[in-house]
């Protein structure tokens, strides 16, 4: 355990007993572990709020959480500094770092967002994907109905396979500008996933729009991805909006 008596501290610089390499090695070492533990405390906290475990409004008190999660206050601020960037907590007086809400206001925004991105990255993943990659997909999205009638509550399987399906339109687009700008939208879009009721039928209609996708892509047509995408995304925000409990 480093502490502000580590020979990482500036007096190590004069101690007699201690070299000056030997002291920027430990420096070196002291902030390899601020690092991972900052990474480390940064995705439990990303994970636990994107999946409802911490709901929206819960104070992330420095004392609480740092013991929790095993660690101490420094990298603990770090990762409370990148989930505020992200969006995912706030700072309200006199409270501190809180969880943020999500309305339907901003599922609105967020969907119209996701519609600019996601729109134009079918469309370029068309014209730029390998189609056997999404030929494959489409195929294994329409056997998707098996993957929803099996004893997993949380889908897992399910959504893995549409993870799937995003990360090879990423890789197609060759723009990591926009892959980068999906890959932050995508982590409300988890959490309003959550919001709405998550009934099989719902899903298999949500596959079938899916394997859509994929088999636009995979013929190589942009305004027919554009066209299913679409399609898809109007359907996702009207089940949402019909469907959405409040927390």
């Amino acid at each position: 355990m480093f502490t502000r008596n580590s020979p990482t501290s500036k007096s190590c610089i004069h101690s007699r007993a201690i070299s000056r390499d030997h002291c920027a090695y430990l420096a070196v070492v002291y902030t390899i572990h601020t690092v991972r533990a900052s990474e480390r405390a940064y995705r439990s906290l990303r994970e636990d709020i994107v999946e409802w475990r911490l709901l929206p409004g819960t104070v992330l008190a420095e004392v609480e959480q740092s013991e929790r999660l095993g660690l101490s206050r420094t990298p603990l601020r770090e990762a409370l500094g990148r989930l505020s960037a992200e969006g995912l907590t706030q700072t309200a007086r006199g409270r501190g770092v809180v969880v943020t809400d999500i309305s339907l206001d901003d599922i609105d925004e967020l969907f119209e967002l996701r519609e600019t991105l996601e729109v134009k990255a079918a469309a370029l993943a068309a014209q730029r994907g390998e189609r056997a990659v999404f030929a494959q997909l489409h195929a294994e999205l329409l056997a998707a109905p098996e993957l929803l009638a099996g004893n997993d509550p949380a889908r897992h399987d399910y959504y893995a396979l549409v993870g799937r399906l995003d990360e090879a339109i990423d890789a197609a687009i060759s723009n990591a500008y926009l892959a980068q700008a999906m890959s932050s939208l995508r982590v409300h879009l988890v959490r309003v996933r959550r919001l709405a009721a998550d009934d099989v039928g719902r899903l298999t209609a949500a596959a079938a729009e899916h394997a859509a996708i994929a088999e636009a892509i995979a013929a190589g047509n942009p305004r027919l991805a554009e066209a299913a995408t679409t399609v898809h995304l109007h359907r996702s925000l009207s089940h949402i909006k019909a469907t959405h409990t409040p927390q």
